[in-house]
């Protein structure tokens, strides 16, 4: 089968489509074949080392398709049967034309949604519902930041957070991504360098409050007008680095205003198939009920994973890359 391999880390160069063995589900495994994966940030963490992971290997850790082959003891539970249309977002290997994925990271798609708006949509939705169902419990009134707002995760975050009845001011790099920003249902939208600052921005709109919470997907370039942004008791929610690791600081800096500042992960949030599933379910009855929607940016064949993943890192996109094999 055909699928995308890394034998060293580095650059988007390492990323070669290659012939390899189709892969055999082992116990509680199923096959599924691949219709759409996703290209995620994460993705380009594992290609250049950032997140170290044994070589070769094939990148992508999300994805919807088809079972179509089990392993021992799979499908004793019932939960899915060959033929069963499935996504998953926690398992990597996507960048192919089938998986093996354990049985327990799998979620059910329904008929309404088809193979690329799951596969779209699935780990930045998952990761945007805990953000701001969870980790953020984002309640009616409140400001909130949202920075790379017309990006993937960005866009579901603005669309979430409103849907809660949050006033949202989200952040973009182009007039072109603010539009997109403001469709999504941001109250307001600006640049990342802004006359007078972010917070600046941000006591227009909440009337000098500062923001409850600001959920930081870029990192380093952003980090400091992040903090400057929040209000008293706010929280700094750091979901990504696509601009850089923040350099340490001093964590007596959040005693004035008795901020917080945290660091989570969608897979302490998914830890069991339960949680992840229902959880899915709640994504997917969001998008049934139009509350989030899932905007491709372009759609790529396999072989141009290389292309795919300069224009993620170029902040070239407005909404999700995918890989079609």
């Amino acid at each position: 089968m055909r699928a995308v391999v890394v034998n060293e880390t580095g650059g988007p160069h390492v990323l070669h489509e290659r012939q390899v063995p189709r892969p055999s589900p082992g116990p509680g495994e199923v096959l599924v074949r691949i219709e759409a994966a996703g290209v995620n940030f994460i993705d380009t963490y594992f290609r250049d080392g950032t997140y170290p992971a044994p070589l070769p290997l094939v990148p992508g850790q999300e994805a919807a398709g088809v079972i179509v082959g089990a392993g021992a003891g799979a499908l004793d539970d019932a939960a899915f049967a060959v033929g069963d249309r499935v996504a998953f977002a926690t398992v990597r290997g996507a960048y192919a034309e089938s998986a093996s994925v354990p049985v327990t990271a799998l979620v059910p798609v329904p008929d309404t949604i088809g193979a690329r708006n799951a596969a779209a949509l699935l780990l930045q939705g998952l990761a945007a519902r805990y953000l701001t169902h969870d980790t953020h419990p984002v309640r009616d009134g409140e400001v909130v930041v949202v920075h790379a707002g017309a990006g993937g995760l960005g866009r579901l975050l603005v669309q979430l957070a409103t849907a809660r009845g949050a006033r949202v001011l989200a952040t973009a790099s182009t007039e072109d991504k603010r539009r997109f920003a403001r469709d999504a249902g941001a109250h307001a939208v600006c640049g990342y360098e802004e006359p007078g600052g972010l917070r600046a921005r941000v006591d227009e709109i909440s009337e000098g409050r500062g923001a409850s919470v600001v959920f930081d997907g870029v990192g380093a370039p952003t980090f400091e007008s992040s903090l400057r942004a929040l209000g008293p008791r706010g929280h700094l929610v750091l979901c990504g680095l696509s601009g850089g690791r923040v350099p340490p600081f001093d964590l007596d800096r959040l005693r004035s205003g008795s901020l917080t500042v945290s660091r989570p992960s969608l897979a302490d949030h998914t830890r069991d198939a339960a949680t992840l599933r229902a959880s899915a379910a709640d994504l997917f009855d969001h998008l049934t009920r139009g509350r989030v929607s899932a905007r491709v940016h372009a759609e790529l064949p396999l072989a141009d994973a290389a292309e795919a993943h300069r224009m993620l890192q170029s902040r070239r996109t407005a909404g999700k890359l995918l890989l079609i094999p």
